[in-house]
């Protein structure tokens, strides 16, 4: 899931979140805001059953995937788009 909240002037923090447990094991977003870097930004475990991260990110086109545990690579269909590629979206 992502959620997104602007920031004053032109950036918007946005968050991405998933289930605690699905899939098992540590899961990061990877895109082209940082470099496509594994473990640039970890989810996080939250209280409420969640794990996720936030990124402030300037407007324009962003592309992402999560990566988790033994190379798994998956999409986010909360997304604006989702491509052959990556999960894209816009702000």
């Amino acid at each position: 899931m992502i959620k997104r909240v602007r920031l004053f002037g032109p950036k918007t923090r946005v968050i991405f979140s998933l289930p605690l447990d699905q899939p098992a094991g540590e899961v990061s977003v990877v895109g082209s805001f940082n470099d496509w870097t594994p473990g640039a930004h970890r989810l996080l475990p939250r209280r409420n059953g969640m794990r996720s991260v936030s990124v402030t990110l300037p407007p324009g086109e962003h592309r992402f995937r999560y990566l988790a545990t033994g190379g798994i690579w998956f999409d986010d269909h909360t997304a604006d788009t989702v491509d052959a590629h990556a999960t894209v979206i816009s702000l």
